[in-house]
């Protein structure tokens, strides 16, 4: 049993090396996720950019998951799916 504390962060790192390429509930494509940890300035800069670049509506880009550190940082994942077009 490894000693070193996991954060979320990295289980859904892991999990997202794991699915690799693999397709998610018959969608016929893979969920792609990024992770971030930034002060909360940048973090609802970085959230804002992946909205005008992948709209929701396009995209189905959502806020995954979302928490604030004790730092005062925000660590959060985005994800998406791929473009249709």
């Amino acid at each position: 049993m490894s000693t070193s504390r996991k954060t979320p962060s990295d289980i859904a790192r892991r999990l997202g090396e794991r699915a690799g390429g693999r397709a998610q509930s018959g969608s016929g494509s893979a969920w792609r996720r990024e992770t971030y940890t930034l002060p909360r300035a940048e973090a609802r800069d970085k959230a804002r950019e992946w909205f005008a670049r992948y709209p929701k509506a396009a995209y189905l880009t959502e806020i995954e998951f979302w928490r604030e550190l004790s730092d005062g940082r925000i660590e959060f994942t985005i994800r998406r799916l791929p473009s249709a077009d």
